[in-house]
């Protein structure tokens, strides 16, 4: 009876030496085609979010050749509501940084697109210097072109801005010297002849138009790389090992959460106390950019994005896999986004007066989210990025 066990117990012992190389193995292949598919949603997500600040882009655009064209006050309005409404997909789009993709590799046209914080006196009069500015250089800038703003940006500080959605704001908004509220440029700044005010009204005009058009041209060139059959797409999918595209992505999780948001875009303001250091300065609309880019930081992880039609894209996910290999990363990254979102809406409006009287849930966020950066390092590494 016992020569019987013994033999039924090495038989036993034999099979599960096959069986279980063979289940490890089939386990790991699953989880390569889980991670394979969280990569291609997350492009998916990519593509969709680049389209619709392109397509935003467009209705701003277009506001922008109305209101020139009939500088009324309702038609000005209708331009800040469409710059508004423009920075709900592109905040989003942040999340996509800080790995060398389209949007900020050497040639990436990143700095165009969303470069901050600004002088403004580059551009335009303010309070204390009104013949500052491009505008008001006609001598030395008699043609005012996509070229010529593309080339001084920032050429000659960090701060000297000539492109993209900042220019565009302060264009509409003028400076904020304001405690209740946003800037309060008049519209007039815009009719040539009688009832126009500051100078240079026509000079002011193109220039809105022309920075417009180039921030289309840079956001459709992005786009494009994110497209089905684009280069960058092609390239990341494809051609770029699992690990390293994980790498990618965990990384502008992480640089975002930490570096970006909660160092340049939030400490830094608080720190200052200079609503200059403050996202969107001139519209005080900073909280809803922390908002986005909040939001882009969740679309990433949890595989999901709201288009601007009100249409969702839904997925695999990398917090999927995260469960899947180490739920207790898992539950840790869900609570810091819990904690992170619960805190970021405690902060009160406008933003800059926030950060001079009452920094207390500024600083809260700021720790929540330096804390969900570390949360996502290890989830990163717990499904193989490399970082």
């Amino acid at each position: 009876m016992k020569k019987q066990l013994t033999i039924l117990t090495l038989f036993v012992l034999a099979v599960c030496a096959f069986a279980f190389p063979s289940c490890k193995k089939d386990e790991s292949d699953e989880i390569e085609t889980l991670k394979k598919e969280a990569l291609e949603q997350y492009a998916d997500i990519v593509l969709a979010s680049y389209e619709d600040s392109y397509n935003t882009a467009v209705a701003l655009k277009k506001k922008i050749d109305e209101f020139v064209a009939t500088p009324t006050n309702t038609n000005f309005q209708a331009c800040k509501d469409a710059w508004l409404a423009a920075r709900i997909p592109y905040g989003q789009t942040e999340a996509y940084r800080f790995y060398g993709g389209p949007i900020d590799d050497a040639d990436g046209p990143e700095g165009l697109i969303n470069a901050w914080p600004m002088d403004e006196n580059f551009i335009d009069y303010v309070n204390s210097e009104p013949g500052a500015g491009l505008i008001n250089d006609p001598v030395q800038f008699p043609d005012i072109t996509k070229q010529v703003l593309a080339d001084l940006n920032e050429s000659i500080s960090e701060e000297s801005i000539f492109t993209g959605y900042h220019a565009i704001e302060f264009l509409l908004w003028g400076q904020d010297l304001y405690t209740g509220g946003p800037g309060q440029r008049p519209y007039t700044d815009f009719v040539t002849g009688a009832g126009g005010t500051a100078d240079n009204q026509a000079r002011r005009g193109e220039y809105l138009k022309v920075v417009a058009d180039l921030l289309l041209e840079n956001l459709v060139s992005v786009r494009d790389e994110w497209e089905t059959n684009g280069a960058y797409r092609q390239q990341f999918l494809n051609n770029t090992e699992t690990k390293i595209a994980l790498g990618h992505i965990f990384t502008a999780l992480g640089e975002l959460s930490k570096g970006e948001l909660s160092g340049e875009r939030m400490f830094v303001a608080v720190d200052t106390k200079d609503q200059e250091n403050e996202h969107s300065c001139f519209s005080d609309n900073t909280l809803t950019d922390i908002k986005m880019n909040f939001l882009g930081l969740k679309n990433v992880y949890f595989g999901k994005y709201e288009k601007v039609d009100g249409t969702t894209l839904s997925g695999r996910s990398f917090s999927e896999i995260t469960e899947r290999i180490d739920r207790a990363k898992a539950d840790a990254v869900s609570a810091a986004f819990t904690d992170a979102q619960a805190k970021i809406n405690l902060i009160p409006v406008p933003f800059d007066q926030t950060i001079v009287n009452n920094p207390g849930p500024v600083l809260e966020a700021i720790d929540a989210l330096r804390d969900l950066s570390d949360r996502l390092a290890d989830a990163g590494t717990a499904i193989g990025a490399e970082f």
